[in-house]
């Protein structure tokens, strides 16, 4: 099992169409992946878990993935996190 925290740096955080595309690459690895924000757990691959979080700008959460494919997913959803979801904010 890895785990790898990482920092909400978009305007809107994960939520609805970020939310979507995280919840859409998650589901596309065979580990199971889970976030983790506050004294919550859950299922990244579960559009309603992560909204349920409300995960703002300026938080951080843990991403843990456990699987064959684990260090592929937790590295993707990371970059995904750090570099794709900023560049929705320039739109």
């Amino acid at each position: 099992m890895l785990e790898k925290k990482v920092l909400i740096q978009n305007k809107t955080g994960l939520h609805a169409r970020p939310a979507a595309q995280f919840v859409q690459k998650a589901s596309s690895f065979e580990s199971k992946i889970n976030i983790i924000f506050e004294d919550k757990e859950v299922n990244a691959k579960s559009i309603m878990g992560v909204m349920s979080l409300g995960v703002g700008k300026g938080k951080e959460i843990s991403i843990k993935a456990d699987g064959e494919d684990s260090q592929k997913a937790i590295k993707e959803l990371v970059d995904f996190i750090n570099i794709e979801m900023p560049k929705e904010d320039h739109e």
